[in-house]
């Protein structure tokens, strides 16, 4: 499989879901496999580098190679040619469709998200954030 796309409805404004999961410390709240990730710049744009690491110690660098406020951002892994984009959707009633969309140049994806990184992601939204 050389992609994947999931979806998720939210209960919350699209400003809200773009603003926690773009930025850094909210990335291990609700992606289990990463324990710390930081950028070398805030507020994100075009050209910030995300840092992670993960619970086996693993470390992966991605660069912001698009960004639109509450609509999408993408990452793309240093030195990989792997990519992710976020896209943050309006629905009638005020909340945020959020699509996930993972996809490599080249050769198959592995490790991809299942729709319970989502589902995580909804639950502390709509239970936690204000």
């Amino acid at each position: 499989m050389k992609d994947k796309r999931l979806k998720i409805v939210i209960n919350k404004p699209v400003s809200e879901v773009f603003d926690f999961t773009v930025n850094p410390d909210n990335t291990p709240k609700w992606i289990d496999g990463i324990v710390t990730e930081e950028t070398n710049e805030t507020p994100p744009k075009i050209g910030t580098i995300y840092r992670n690491k993960g619970k086996g110690g693993n470390r992966n660098e991605y660069k912001m190679t698009a960004f639109e406020q509450d609509k999408m951002f993408e990452l793309s892994r240093i030195n990989s040619n792997y990519h992710v984009r976020y896209t943050f959707t309006p629905t009638d009633d005020g909340g945020c469709e959020f699509e996930y969309y993972e996809w490599v140049d080249e050769d198959e994806l592995d490790n991809t998200f299942s729709q319970d990184v989502l589902e995580k992601l909804k639950s502390i939204m709509e239970q936690t954030c204000n």
